[in-house]
């Protein structure tokens, strides 16, 4: 990389990973995270999307702020194989799968059927149905090399599943303690049914670590199911006189891959436990990184603008996908 692209990204990439910082020293604080169960994941997409509400950023930290949104979070969400074991993803069976595809699949038809009846925008709707059903902003992207939709369309999609999927955060753990559910059923539910895959995890580690695994687990398959879907919108799209573009989406996302060799790797036992301390904490502020940068992408403008029938369409596809999954999750799996 030459000395002007690194010059380009730099300002946006060190704020993100000042307002990282900052989160994980609130997130060890007692106050912070005892007293208001906030921790440095929730704690940072605040500051972020704060700052992005407040203050116009310049466009000098753009380049930066979007290295930290896309590339960075998708390594730190690969490092989440150090915290997993081969045989813990053996746990979760056939049942996890089961609540994943099933509810994932209802929730789209659900998704686009009541968007249209609310008269929601077809291309918006499309984004919208996707990354909640799916995973979030890396659906609506996917979807969108094929959708094609218009630029406010597609932020207004992101800023919903953006707004929505910070309210699980601080949802989740709460309704799951209210529930009494252990942490492998709260882990299935937090996994099928939340948004981004960061979201997924923060809401886990809100419960408890061993949550936050099963959590990311059932999320990853549940990204599984984007390829299938992006492609078949590239086929029903032109056939239905929409215009469409190719594909673009890999049959298998690469941090999956590489969570999966991460994963493996831990599995053997051979990395001592005070590197795994470490390798651990660094990826939780690789996290807080990225999820600075998805942060600060979010304002509250574009969704005021759009008015709230996209609003309302996200919120009832959320509410029947959060319903579905976890009523599958408990007749399959149990408390």
């Amino acid at each position: 990389m030459t000395s002007t692209a690194r010059a380009a990204w730099l300002p946006g990439l060190l704020l993100t990973m000042a307002l990282a910082t900052v989160a994980l020293v609130l997130g060890d604080l007692p106050f912070f995270r005892d007293t208001l169960h906030l921790g440095a994941l929730l704690l940072v997409i605040l500051l972020g999307m704060a700052l992005a509400s407040l203050l116009v950023l310049p466009d000098l930290v753009v380049p930066g702020v979007r290295l930290a949104q896309r590339p960075v979070l998708r390594w730190a969400v690969a490092g989440l194989g150090f915290r997993l074991s081969l045989g813990e993803v053996l746990q979760i069976g056939a049942a996890g799968l089961a609540v994943v595809t099933v509810s994932t699949i209802g929730s789209l038809v659900f998704g686009w059927w009541i968007a249209r009846r609310l008269g929601v925008p077809e291309k918006l709707a499309l984004l919208l149905g996707v990354g909640t059903a799916i995973c979030g902003a890396s659906a609506i992207v996917a979807a969108d090399s094929v959708v094609q939709a218009e630029k406010r369309d597609t932020a207004v999609a992101l800023g919903v599943i953006t707004l929505f999927g910070t309210a699980g955060i601080i949802l989740y753990p709460w309704i799951g303690r209210m529930l009494g559910l252990n942490d492998q059923l709260f882990g299935i539910w937090d996994g099928a049914s939340l948004h981004e895959t960061a979201q997924v995890v923060a809401a886990g580690f809100g419960m408890s670590e061993e949550a936050a695994r099963v959590a990311t687990v059932v999320k990853l398959a549940r990204i599984c199911l984007l390829a299938p879907v992006v492609f078949w919108l590239a086929w029903w799209l032109p056939r239905h006189h929409t215009a469409a573009g190719t594909a673009k989406v890999s049959a298998i996302p690469w941090f999956l891959l590489m969570f999966v060799v991460f994963a493996g790797v831990n599995s053997t036992g051979v990395i001592p436990e005070e590197t795994l301390t470490l390798l651990r904490r660094a990826d939780l502020w690789l996290l807080c990184v990225g999820m600075a940068g998805v942060g600060l992408q979010t304002g509250l403008g574009d969704l005021r603008a759009a008015g709230a029938r996209p609003l309302v369409a996200g919120l009832l596809q959320w509410i029947v996908l959060a319903v579905m999954s976890l009523g599958l999750a408990m007749l399959t799996v149990g408390r």
